[in-house]
């Protein structure tokens, strides 16, 4: 391990041999850090009462707060869980909170993400892997978002909604309801707008699946259709496939409703 002598370490801190600590960083409570992982100088990183996991091969920048009990005024000093994967760029001054007993006890990061600077995720937030979100974007609690997601800087998402895979939400939107996979969003508040027909070339969708999903979502998100006729029209117009089934059980699953 590589502590800086400024560094301050939890006796109860767990740090796999090749663990880079920078100066003034602070880690409290239980910690356990994987191998290949660098802490830069002024990282704070979990709580006195709190369990923080945090897997291989993470950056994390300075000034970072990391593990955080949550902002919320039911929390009462209760062991909950932040766990983060493996491969993250996490960036100045991100502020990602442990999660709360009534949500399930634990906020979880995949793996592979880059987290922008100021970004911050509240208590009981899932976020998937490979995601990039862009600076100073929030995410209220309890928020899921699905891998391979894009979102811009400055946006806002409230409790509970869920953002499908594939997606793109444009800069300085606010999400208020759940997003449709593989489609673009935008506004305040965002609905979607079009196919994430870029997103998904990039990604290595074959040609014939982009447009199986480009008409699938034309169902839902153009024309005065309901959700209802939307999915039947879906199913008699799109080859079956994994990502249509994803979609038509990410839409008869939405608890806060299509943002459409």
């Amino acid at each position: 391990m590589q502590i800086h002598p400024t560094a301050i370490i939890s006796d109860r801190a767990e740090l796999a041999d090749n663990v880079k600590v920078g100066p003034f960083s602070i880690i409290s409570g239980k910690v356990k850090i994987g191998s290949g992982t660098t802490i830069a100088s002024h990282v704070v990183l979990g709580h006195e009462h709190g369990e923080l996991e945090i897997g291989s091969n993470n950056q994390i920048f300075p000034g970072a707060m990391i593990g955080g009990p949550p902002q919320d005024l039911s929390y009462k000093n209760e062991p909950t869980l932040l766990s983060i994967g493996n491969n993250n760029i996490i960036r100045e001054f991100v502020t990602i909170n442990n999660g709360t007993v009534k949500g399930g006890g634990a906020t979880t990061i995949g793996h592979n993400n880059l987290l922008m600077a100021y970004v911050h995720i509240a208590h009981d937030c899932h976020i998937g892997n490979h995601v990039v979100i862009a600076n100073t974007s929030n995410f209220a609690g309890h928020v899921t978002v699905e891998d391979q997601v894009r979102i811009g800087g400055v946006c806002s998402f409230s409790q509970f909604v869920t953002i499908g895979k594939y997606s793109y939400i444009a800069g300085e939107s606010a999400i208020n309801k759940d997003i449709l996979p593989f489609s673009m969003a935008q506004g305040s508040y965002a609905v979607s707008r079009a196919t994430n027909k870029i997103g998904l070339d990039r990604a290595g969708f074959g040609k014939e699946e982009i447009e199986n999903i480009h008409r699938a979502l034309r169902f839902l998100i153009m024309g005065q259709r309901t959700v209802a006729e939307a999915l039947q029209l879906i199913e008699q117009e799109c080859l079956p496939s994994e990502n249509i089934n994803h979609l038509v059980h990410f839409v008869k699953n939405s608890a806060r409703g299509i943002a459409r």
